[in-house]
């Protein structure tokens, strides 16, 4: 039986299920893990119960890299969006992680492409995209290591049959089967700030198939984000909780068909900087997917998805309540079906349609932060649809792989409206705006030649757009002391980009990998300072990023080396009444990122790995006024198995305790995770 990267029970064609669950699970050695460039696909004989369809090879045309499963539970954060920082250039809006930061602000981005908090990456978990379809943002703390096999992250915009809005990459959550999973897996941790993590895993045999149940929670008395110096009374440490489950069921249809449906519910509340400052999140999501391997491949993908949101705004000088976000109901709905017909050994052709619906609104009351007094209730929201048919074909010329497609998408912006009333209930703004829509063709394209045995050249150019979120185009929204106003006449991000790259494997154990690119982003959304304390989202005319991507990899016998370094150039394009941005680097864009791990994990007895994260100075605001510094951070993971399946866990954050400046609004200034402690045990894989 073969391990694959999808997760699932592996059968050879023509074997019978029934008799293979009794074969027995294979037991995955956790080793270190490592990002790798290159990715993987089970041999054309191989059935995968479980896992998507087969992945096409000219995906290595793009500059992608592969986060195993090793890797993703190996991490001292124990959180997902902390492991994708080993893709140097992917990053949240703020150096923040989830259990710090406000869920709004959790958006993903590449290439430093600037950015207000939404996401210009398209982020999918089995083929779902998973970003909130109210403001955009990962639910991060509904994501957890112990669910997943490996992600894929693609740099560089071009949806293709992904789905609408992938401007600077994609990242593909694939979630773990039975080969990654034992039927039991549990572990718990305590750390520094009376912190706990507990997740558990039950994956049973159910008929043919399988089902996996999981569960997690998380919770922390937390710590100061405010510098010494700054704390008052009033201030509180960030303390959070959180907790998901899920379930996952994969059932054989026939040899070549499966059914894949999962089911998942969430729950986050935080705390920041103040007394009362709290916030807090719940999710529903459901899919159901289809699978069939036949001549005509099939993946077809339905799902719904719905969120809540709630938010306190405390001031900064009276501590009094400003703004109570007290409700932001959000659904998503949608679906996708691919084809892969017949068309001959030289040819992958996939062809399909997809659909998405995001539709939400807000209800918030202002406050007076002196008296207390209420000013003013405000309800907005409105909807937004894309709905594309896309073509892609993949065509092998012997050691050249060539891959061209291209994507229609039908888009519309409706029913968005906003009305304020006063304490009295006296209707004092009502507006309705106007509906648009229209239709956006895109397209990518891409060769990969494998020159030598030991190296390739590739190169790929790609277009891309993206709606404006209901949360940027009707939801103003403050972090004290910065009030950012909504504007509903945002057009769509539209993006044009080309990189070239090389890849090469010297030694066995050893590959590097180096990509050059340029992107443009034209109408990119910004926040823009139109006056002091006040900023305004709007579009300006561009923002134009150039810069290096590499990575490297080095395996000999028990230890490993991964590495990867991003090196970006971006600048603003802007007239107008934002012409005091043109020239200027976008917000929160730092030009140089690295990191590198170094692990020790034979395949039996104790573990050690480190890391060590670089990222350069930014800027928090559009008027690079305010810096945030260079960082570096080390972490550190040791492990000891003590017999009966049960590990020893010890892990070490942010080791030699630097402050990580996460936010700087004149001066006013928030920390990132100092160092923390852990010591914990794992059951299992």
């Amino acid at each position: 039986m073969a391990a694959t990267p999808g997760g699932g029970k592996t059968v050879a064609k023509g074997q019978d299920l029934r008799g293979f669950l009794r074969i027995g699970v294979a037991v995955t050695a956790l080793g270190a893990g490592a990002a790798s460039a290159e990715p993987s696909s089970p041999p054309s004989d191989i059935v995968v119960l479980g896992a998507p369809l087969a992945r096409p090879e000219s995906d290595r045309a793009y500059d992608s890299v592969v986060i195993d499963r090793a890797r993703l539970t190996g991490d001292a954060s124990g959180r997902i969006e902390d492991v994708l920082g080993d893709v140097a250039g992917l990053q949240q809006f703020r150096r923040s992680d989830s259990r710090s930061a406000n869920p709004s602000a959790q958006g993903l981005t590449l290439r430093a492409l600037g950015g207000n908090a939404s996401s210009r990456t398209l982020v999918l978990l089995d083929g779902v995209p998973i970003t909130d379809p109210f403001f955009g943002y990962v639910p991060f703390n509904a994501l957890s290591a112990e669910r997943l096999s490996e992600i894929r992250v693609t740099r560089g915009g071009g949806s293709g049959a992904f789905g609408a809005g992938a401007l600077s990459g994609t990242v593909e959550l694939i979630s773990a089967g039975r080969d990654a999973l034992p039927p039991l897996a549990a572990n718990a941790s305590y750390g520094s700030f009376g912190s706990v993590q507990v997740a558990a895993t039950a994956a049973p045999d159910v008929g043919a198939g399988y089902i996996a149940v999981s569960g997690r929670y998380d919770r922390s008395d937390g710590f100061y984000t405010t510098p010494e110096s700054q704390r008052v009374a009033a201030t509180a440490r960030a303390r959070y909780r959180d907790w998901s489950t899920s379930i996952r069921a994969v059932a054989p249809i026939d040899e070549l068909t499966e059914l894949q449906a999962s089911a998942s519910v969430l729950r986050d509340d935080r705390t920041l900087r103040f007394k009362g400052a709290d916030s807090s999140t719940d999710g529903q999501d459901a899919s159901v997917r289809l699978i069939h391997r036949g001549s005509w491949a099939v993946d077809a993908i339905a799902y719904l998805q719905t969120r809540n949101f709630t938010n306190k705004v405390i001031s900064a000088t009276t501590f009094r309540m400003t703004l109570n976000q007290r409700d932001t109901p959000a659904t998503g709905l949608g679906g996708k079906i691919e084809l892969r017909p017949p068309v001959g050994d030289a040819h992958l052709l996939r062809i399909g349609g997809d659909v998405r619906r995001a539709s939400g609104e807000l209800f918030e009351d202002g406050y007076n932060a002196t008296t207390g007094a209420l000013t003013l209730r405000r309800n907005a929201g409105g909807n937004q649809t894309t709905a594309g048919l896309f073509v892609e074909d993949e065509w092998k010329l012997g050691d050249l792989v060539v891959t061209g497609g291209g994507r229609v998408d039908r888009w519309s912006i409706a029913d968005g409206f906003l009305r304020e009333r006063n304490p009295a209930g006296v209707l004092t703004t009502n507006a309705a705006y106007a509906d648009r829509d229209g239709t956006r063709a895109t397209g990518r394209a891409g060769a990969r030649w494998q020159v030598a045995g030991p190296l390739a050249i590739r190169a790929a150019a790609y277009t891309g757009f993206r709606l404006p979120t209901p949360n940027e185009l009707y939801r103003p929204f403050v972090v004290v002391p910065i009030t950012t106003q909504a504007n509903a006449d945002l057009k769509l991000e539209r993006l044009r980009g080309a990189e070239a790259g090389i890849d090469l494997t010297p030694l066995p154990g050893v590959s590097l990998s180096a990509t050059a690119f340029t992107n443009r982003l034209e109408d990119a959304i910004a926040n823009v300072t139109i006056a002091t304390n006040v900023r305004r989202r709007q579009n300006v005319d561009a923002i134009v990023a150039k810069g290096i991507e590499a990575s490297a990899a080095l395996r000999h016998g028990p230890f490993s080396l991964t590495a990867s370094y991003a090196f970006n150039a971006s600048r603003v394009h802007a007239s107008g009444n934002a012409a005091q941005l043109d020239g200027f680097i976008p917000a929160q864009s730092p030009r140089n990122a690295a990191n590198a791990t170094f692990a020790w994990a034979p395949a039996k007895g104790p573990s050690l790995s480190a890391t060590v994260r670089r990222i350069g100075k930014q800027y928090e605001d559009d008027l690079q006024t305010d810096i945030l510094p260079a960082v570096t951070t080390v972490d550190g993971v040791a492990s000891l198995p003590v017999g009966h399946g049960l590990t020893l866990v010890a892990r070490a954050e942010n080791v030699f305790d630097v402050n990580v400046i996460t936010r700087n609004a004149g001066g006013s200034i928030d920390y990132g995770t100092p160092r923390t402690l852990w010591i914990g045990v794992r059951l299992g894989g």
